[in-house]
């Protein structure tokens, strides 16, 4: 049998692990599902006969490097910068390896070697980074295949709680790592093009301008933009296009209460507070006011943020019991980030019966035949439980499907890469339909921006 190794059996390897099971007798594949914890792989294997869980301590070399020498294919699902040395045994012993990460400039120097061994690193196969490559390619491709011009990209995600779940005032709970929502934004402004004019919006203002997203069946929604929206730039072949925009999706209305969070310095991950573990909620949030000898927290909180009483930014903090004198934070050496991330985990941590949504959303604008035209592209996926939620569908979907792919000798192209092939992007584009991961597209007449107001 065909051997596939897949290290990592957290949250995001659910649905990739169900899908290979599924296929695993037609297919003539055996899962070697590897973690740290044996437990946490021998929940996910669920005692298939085409699975072994085993107990892998990454860092023992002796022991990953017989795993990784015995496999037909690797997949690592584990954090990024835990990649590296697994794509040095790669190549090493010969093998293929698929990641849902981001490349990193280690990841990348493999490259030379990767070919030169005619191996396969993909990379960046998830949901974001993932989906929105392949299905961004896919229209870009065929819009060019046409002769026409890009003139706009437009491309947001984001991964947000299912409607029938949505049952607090800022509309959002946690569906992945919470330490990401409270750091996003961070490390220098967001940077993008609009109408040939690069852009640039610092972190203090980064989340009262958001730009505003219709999806039919599911209301209205707002984006704040991604950190650096050019990254891709050359990479989607879009080196001369006018306005190229990335962003994250969410409800409307949360980025303007977030943005209080950011006034009052909650979101600061680069200081320790003193005593922290000690500290009350009341506390934590008295600690970014000014001394009054009188106003209490509450006023001095209204005061500063320029919010009144009936405000519902006022009701968005209340509902977070952020003013509770007795409740302890509990973390001992703690930045105000942390302490904001455990705070927020009280009150928007999934509950078992809840469900979780991917809602992406591109727009294209071109030019052919002087005729200027625009391309909406929408996608909508709702979870079914709290185990194969869908960021565990959107993220390990498509790594199950590009691994099968490579496996059958049907993705050929050598090194480290991401899914901006036809040879990858239109077999798991057309599959992932099956799966509910189905883009909408609309065409309207593009009538751009007005240069004068950029």
């Amino acid at each position: 049998m065909r051997s596939i190794l897949i290290i990592g059996a957290g949250r995001s390897a659910s649905s990739l692990i169900r899908y290979l099971l599924s296929k695993s007798e037609s297919e003539n594949l055996h899962l070697v599902v590897a973690d740290l914890s044996l437990a946490l792989a021998e929940k996910k294997t669920q005692q298939h006969p085409n699975a072994t869980p085993i107990a892998l301590d990454i860092f023992n070399i002796t022991e990953r490097k017989e795993a990784i020498e015995k496999a037909s294919i690797v997949i690592s699902m584990l954090p990024a910068h835990l990649h590296i040395e697994i794509a040095k045994d790669c190549i090493q012993f010969g093998k293929h390896l698929v990641t849902a990460s981001y490349i990193s400039d280690a990841m990348q120097a493999l490259n030379e070697e990767a070919k030169e061994n005619n191996l396969i690193f993909m990379n960046e196969i998830g949901l974001d980074p993932g989906i929105d490559h392949m299905s961004a390619m896919k229209v870009i491709d065929e819009i060019r295949a046409k002769g026409g011009k890009m003139l706009l990209f437009e491309s947001f995600c984001g991964g947000l709680v299912a409607p029938e779940c949505d049952n607090n005032l800022w509309n959002y709970k946690f569906t992945w790592a919470p330490r990401n929502v409270v750091l996003a934004g961070q490390g220098g402004a967001a940077k993008f093009v609009q109408e040939g004019t690069y852009k640039y919006i610092p972190y203090c203002n980064l989340f009262r301008r958001t730009e505003f997203l219709e999806v039919e069946g599911y209301g209205k929604f707002e984006a704040y933009s991604n950190r650096d929206s050019l990254k891709y730039r050359s990479i989607y072949g879009l080196d001369d296009i006018l306005t190229l925009y990335r962003g994250t999706i969410r409800r409307v209305g949360y980025s303007k209460a977030w943005n209080m969070f950011v006034q009052l310095g909650m979101t600061d991950d680069s200081y320790i507070m003193e005593d922290s573990e000690n500290m009350s909620y009341r506390q934590f949030v008295n600690s970014f006011l000014p001394y009054h000898p009188t106003d209490s927290v509450e006023i001095k909180t209204r005061l500063i943020l320029k919010i009144d009483q009936d405000d519902i930014m006022w009701d968005k903090l209340l509902e977070l019991d952020l003013f509770n004198p007795h409740k302890k934070v509990n973390l001992s050496n703690a930045t105000p980030a942390q302490i904001l991330e455990k705070i927020l985990s009280d009150s928007w941590t999934l509950e078992p019966d809840d469900k979780d949504m991917i809602v992406m959303y591109h727009k294209f604008g071109y030019e052919i035949n002087d005729e200027k035209k625009q391309i909406d592209s929408k996608m909508v996926c709702i979870g079914d439980d709290q185990t194969y939620t869908a960021m565990a569908k959107t993220v390990g979907l498509p790594v199950a499907m590009a691994t099968l792919l490579i496996l059958n000798g049907k993705i050929t192209t050598p090194g480290v890469q991401l899914p901006i092939n036809k040879e990858v992007y239109l077999p798991i584009l057309k599959e992932l339909e099956e799966y509910g991961v189905v883009f909408n597209e609309q065409t309207m007449p593009y009538f751009g921006y007005n240069p004068d107001l950029f």
